[in-house]
């Protein structure tokens, strides 16, 4: 199974992002999301932002995820 979860941008630096969820940053690559900025909750799969998200979706999709796998999260 595969999993995408989403993170917020806060930094973004032509083609590559750093992307945080819960104080853990990654970089991420937005070749699949160009339009995405700072600030921006994307969908991160495999180290590839693969979809923009809006807040409440990616607030949503963390809390089932939370819910699912016993884990929580600060959003």
């Amino acid at each position: 199974m595969c999993l995408g979860v989403p993170m917020k941008l806060t930094a973004v630096s032509g083609r590559e992002g750093k992307a945080e969820l819960d104080g853990v940053s990654r970089q991420v690559a937005l070749d699949l999301v160009p339009q995405a900025r700072e600030g921006d909750y994307v969908l991160i799969h495999a180290g590839y932002a693969i979809q923009l998200l809006d807040e409440q979706s990616a607030k949503e999709t963390l809390a089932l995820i939370a819910e699912i796998g016993g884990v929580e999260t600060d959003s």
